[in-house]
């Protein structure tokens, strides 16, 4: 009995992580904000909650492709973009003892991965170490500057 209720939490916790990455996803969209050259995806502030739960690693990962998917991105863009938010919330998990360092796989994956996709998938012509630059820069903001600022709020609370 005990096994199952680990795993309807588990699922409870990652599908909660997936609805609150879409929602954010959609209000950083209503400001023009979710895609481009210069990505400043609220929701990007979530990878940080590996450092919590191992329930975050999926629940970002499915988050990332019903976001891609309800704000329109093309289908290479669905599955690498989710594939960077994927490996960036592993590398999280794997350094959540050090959550100094934990915000930066998912910096390091968008800023690799993205910038492919923008221009093969979206034919941005940007080169692309520019492409690189300006998604980095927004990932850290994001994971950076606002995923310390939610891991340093969580770290004080109960709820994790």
């Amino acid at each position: 009995m005990e096994k199952n209720a680990f795993n309807v939490k588990t699922l409870t916790t990652g599908g909660a992580i997936a609805a609150l990455y879409v929602v954010l996803t959609l209000v950083a969209q209503a400001f023009g904000l979710a895609s481009g050259a210069i990505q400043v995806r609220l929701s990007e502030a979530l990878t940080i909650l590996p450092c919590f739960t191992a329930a975050a690693v999926p629940g970002l990962t499915v988050g990332c492709v019903l976001a891609n998917l309800i704000t329109g991105c093309a289908l290479w863009d669905v599955v690498f973009g989710s594939v960077a938010t994927l490996l960036g919330a592993v590398g999280t998990y794997l350094l959540r003892k050090k959550p100094l360092l934990a915000w930066i796989p998912p910096v390091v994956s968008n800023a690799v991965i993205v910038p492919i996709v923008l221009q093969k998938v979206y034919g941005v012509p940007d080169s692309f170490w520019f492409l690189m630059a300006t998604v980095g820069a927004g990932e850290v903001i994001t994971c950076g500057l606002l995923g310390l600022m939610l891991y340093k709020a969580l770290s004080r609370t109960k709820v994790v």
